[in-house]
Order: C-alpha cells, then sequence, then structure tokens
C-alpha cells in the first residue's frame, strides 16, 4: 500500500480527472519541461471535448475554425461509421499549432492519460511549433485563428450573395489543386522601385561600354530575326510572369482573367491554408518523435520524483507502448514505419550517443559523440531539420541494426527483387540515404510547373509534369484535375509529361481533348 506521506506527494490519485488536477499536473510538467529540457514554448489553452466534437475536428482537418465544404462532413462521416464499428479509435489529444496552443483532450481519458498526453501535446508539439524553422518561415502562429475566423465569415457571405453552388464549384477545384498550390521554396524579396532604377541603370551602362558601330554594318541574314525576336518574346514574356512557376493556385490567384474578385480571394483562403499544413507534411517524423520524447522523459521524470503512482505509471508505459508499436513487415497490421516510433528511436538514439558512445558512434558521429550535451543536440536537430535531413544526418548504423533495415531494389524489367543494401559500411549509408529520400516531400509529390501563356495571344495554358523514374500521372485524376484549372482559368490548358533527367517528351494532354 502506498503511504499516507507519499499519497500526499503525488499530483493525482485514481482515474477521475477535474479542471484543478489537470491545472496542477500541467503546472509540474511544464515547470520540470523548461528547467530539465530547456523547452521553449507558446502559452497554453486546454479544452477537453466529447468524440463526437473530436470527430468533428478531424473533418475540418483539426482546425478550430473552417468554412463549410461538403467534403468536410463526407469526412465526417466516413470517420464516424469507422469509430461506431470499432474499426479505428480517435486520438487521445488534438494540438493547433497557434498562439496561444490551442490543446483538446477527450474528456473519456482517465487522469494518467490526461498528464502523458499534456506532456506530448502542449509541451512537445508546442515546442516544435514555435522552434523548428518550417513552422516558423511558413506559418503565423499569433495570425491563423483570426484568419480562419475572416476566412469562415467571407465563405459565408459569398454563399449569401452568390449562391451555394457557385462558391461550392470554387472550393471544389482549389482544393483538388491543394498539392499543387504551395510554395516549397522561400521566394526572394520584391525589388523596391529604387532597386529597379539602379538595375536598369547598370544594364544602359553596361550596353554603352560594349557597344561597337561595326555590327550595324553587317548585312541581316534572312529568317534568321523572327525566330530570335520569338525567343526573346518568350523570355520576356515568362520573366514578366515570372515563369516557371511551381504555385498553381497562385498563379491562377494572381492571372486568371475569369476569376471575379470574390472568386479569387477564396482561391488565396484555400492556398494560404495549404501553405500553413506544409511543414507539416514534411516534419511527421520529427514532430510526433518529439512530442513522444518529450512526453515519455518528462513521465519519467514525474515518477522518479515521486509525483505519480506506480499504478499510473503502468498505465502510461501501456499507452506509450502502443503509440510507438512498429508491427513487422510480414505482420497483418504493417503498414509503414510508424512515424513516433522512428522518431523515438532516433532522438533516444542521439541521447546514448551523446552519454555513452561506442567506437562505431565516434567515427559516425564525432560531434556529438561522448559530449554528454544531449539536450542541445536535440534542440538543435528540433529547430534546424525536417524529417528528410534528420534522418540523413543522424540514423546511426545501431539503429538501422536494431530496426533490421535494408533496402530492396525494384526494377520493373526484373523478375525478382534484389537486396541492394545490406549491414556493412557501405550499406548502411545507402540504406539511411534511401530512408532519407522516403520522406523527401519534393521528391514524393508531382513537379507540375507553369512553364507558359500568351496573355496577348489565345491565352493557352501550358503546363509541365516532369517525370521521375518514369511514374507517370494516373489518366483518371489528372484528367479531372485538368477540368478543375481550366475552371479556374476560363480557357484551354494542357499539360505535357517530360522526362526529368533526359528532357524527352513522354507525352501531353490537354482540356480540348476532354
Amino acid at each position: 500500500m502506498v503511504s499516507q506521506a507519499r499519497k500526499s506527494e503525488l499530483l493525482f490519485s485514481g482515474s477521475d480527472w477535474d479542471f484543478a488536477k489537470l491545472s496542477r499536473v500541467y503546472n509540474e510538467i511544464e515547470a520540470i519541461g523548461v528547467e530539465e529540457l530547456h523547452l521553449d514554448i507558446y502559452p497554453v489553452q486546454m479544452e477537453v471535448i466529447s468524440s463526437e466534437q473530436m470527430l468533428d475536428a478531424y473533418s475540418s482537418v483539426g482546425m478550430p475554425l473552417m468554412y463549410r465544404h461538403w467534403s468536410f462532413g463526407k469526412r465526417f462521416l466516413y470517420d464516424e461509421l469507422l469509430y461506431r464499428k470499432g474499426a479505428r479509435g480517435l486520438a487521445y489529444e488534438l494540438v493547433i499549432n497557434s498562439n496561444p496552443c490551442i490543446v483538446y483532450l477527450m474528456e473519456e481519458n482517465t487522469m494518467a492519460l490526461q498528464a502523458l498526453v499534456t506532456a506530448h501535446a502542449a509541451l512537445g508539439h508546442n515546442h516544435f511549433f514555435k522552434n523548428n524553422h518550417l513552422f516558423r518561415q511558413w506559418t503565423d502562429a499569433g495570425g491563423i485563428l483570426s484568419y480562419l475566423d475572416f476566412a469562415k465569415s467571407y465563405i459565408a457571405r459569398c454563399e449569401e450573395r452568390h449562391g451555394l453552388a457557385a462558391v461550392e464549384a470554387i472550393l471544389d477545384s482549389a482544393h483538388a489543386l491543394m498539392e499543387q498550390g504551395v510554395f516549397r521554396y522561400r521566394r526572394p524579396p520584391k525589388l523596391s522601385s529604387e532597386q529597379q532604377r539602379e538595375g536598369l541603370r547598370e544594364r544602359l551602362e553596361y550596353e554603352e561600354r560594349s557597344y561597337n558601330d561595326l555590327w550595324r554594318t553587317l548585312p541581316p541574314t534572312q529568317g534568321r530575326n523572327k525566330p530570335e525576336a520569338e525567343d526573346e518574346s518568350l523570355a520576356e514574356r515568362k520573366k514578366s510572369l515570372k515563369l516557371p512557376e511551381e504555385n498553381l493556385l497562385y498563379f491562377l490567384e494572381k492571372n486568371s482573367l475569369v476569376l471575379e474578385p470574390w472568386q479569387r480571394e477564396i482561391v488565396r483562403i484555400v492556398r494560404v491554408i495549404a501553405q500553413y499544413f506544409y511543414p507539416q507534411r514534411q516534419t511527421q517524423v520529427m514532430n510526433e518523435g518529439c512530442a513522444t520524447f518529450v512526453h515519455y522523459t518528462l513521465m519519467n521524470m514525474l515518477f522518479d520524483r515521486g509525483r505519480i503512482s506506480e499504478g499510473a505509471m503502468l498505465e502510461i508505459l501501456r499507452n506509450h507502448s502502443n503509440v510507438v508499436f512498429q508491427p513487422a513487415f510480414d505482420d497483418p497490421r504493417y503498414s509503414g514505419i510508424n512515424p513516433y516510433a522512428l522518431g523515438l528511436g532516433m532522438m533516444q538514439d542521439i541521447q546514448r550517443i551523446s552519454t555513452e558512445p561506442t567506437a562505431e558512434d565516434r567515427d559516425w558521429f564525432p560531434d556529438i559523440a561522448g559530449r554528454g550535451d544531449w539536450r542541445d543536440t536535440l534542440l538543435d536537430a528540433w529547430a534546424n531539420h525536417r524529417d528528410e535531413s534528420f534522418i540523413r544526418q543522424y540514423l546511426s548504423p545501431a539503429l538501422i541494426r536494431k530496426w533490421r533495415l535494408f533496402v530492396l531494389a525494384d526494377g520493373a524489367d526484373e523478375p525478382h527483387y534484389e537486396v541492394a543494401s545490406i549491414h556493412n559500411e557501405r550499406g548502411y549509408s545507402k540504406i539511411r540515404s534511401a530512408l532519407a529520400q522516403s520522406y523527401d516531400v519534393g521528391a514524393s509529390r508531382p513537379d507540375i510547373q507553369v512553364v507558359d501563356v500568351d496573355l496577348l495571344g489565345d491565352r493557352h495554358l501550358r503546363l509541365q509534369h516532369k517525370v521521375k523514374d518514369g511514374i507517370l500521372l494516373e489518366d483518371e485524376s489528372r484528367d479531372a484535375t485538368l477540368r478543375h484549372i481550366r475552371r479556374l482559368w476560363g480557357y484551354d490548358v494542357s499539360l505535357a509529361a517530360t522526362d526529368a533527367e533526359t528532357g524527352a517528351m513522354l507525352g501531353e494532354r490537354s482540356t480540348k481533348e476532354l
């Protein structure tokens, strides 16, 4: 039995929770997280919600404020059906990248589970959102909630003024292009008028210095000036439109001649939301790994200090084990690598390398092996990496052996798989590189760009798909997407597929053919 003195030290006892206990647990967890792990977090706003409200949050991509669209209702019905039939559980929590950071807790959770998910979301995810360079570069945590409030009310007003069908048509097309509606790289700042004048002055001075009157005496070559003029016109057109352009929604928003102002604003709303979620697609392993490492470390610290009981700790460890469970490749439950398990495994491995390195670790990680400053190493990794670069930098041979990773070469013209990389010196680097490449969003998503359009001519919009590894777009999905682009553009659209390495033309599809 637990002594009376020990009971008085506990943050809670029993499985029932109340708001006083939640507040007490959060204060303790926050103090340890800031002091021991040096976490830097946004202020936290915790809300307790029901399973129905969690399903509703699922349907609206996890955002507390969202405009209406039929796809959200479809998602709600789908998730609800699976949940009622027992085919899918619900998350214990949901966290919003905002300032203050909003954390939703399920009311069905026990007190021990509330403590676990508070550490996971309110400390782990919160720190990652605030400090990772991708979120700092691409999202405005302080303004997202007010922007969503504006978006919801604006689209509601458009529905009243222009009708549900008209608004839904624009949203359908914009949603279809969300994957191609983000900037993957930071755009250079726009030149000021003074900088533009300075550039023009420098070009004129250069032309005066390099001018030679002898060129005027050469006879014109017949048939040569026209192609040159066309090339110059094309180059000037592409320069004025800043082509090629990877963000289709941005190009359509800025250059479509058929969109009315309210339609243009709706396209912009969808584009801003797509950009908001772009960092999350690149950091799933790191984000979940950070949150899992934080909750596991903080819960163990609370237990070591006598702040939670053995029974609560056993419940916490059981739920933790469920979260990081990794089925084997031949297990019916296998659906890929669990990002929670991989992220936690790599971060605990960094901790081991920093404190108890082997000779192999010293060869592979000379900058961190044996230094003992695992906190600083993790804080730096959480701030400056995404999944692809994190794996490429920190996946160790020891973890590769522990996970029994290897590389399979799958040639389309070969009848058998080939084990291309195994556990040897060369194989470790290839395995790490292959796994990192699989988390590169830029490599896994189609590279489709606007390459040309003559706004003063036929206004035919020309897109180019750079095909990697011979993987073409699925015909039905491609044609449906082209129709959506044509709706927003208003004129013919064509998509040319070219080999990314050789530039060879692999085919072309136009809306004229649909």
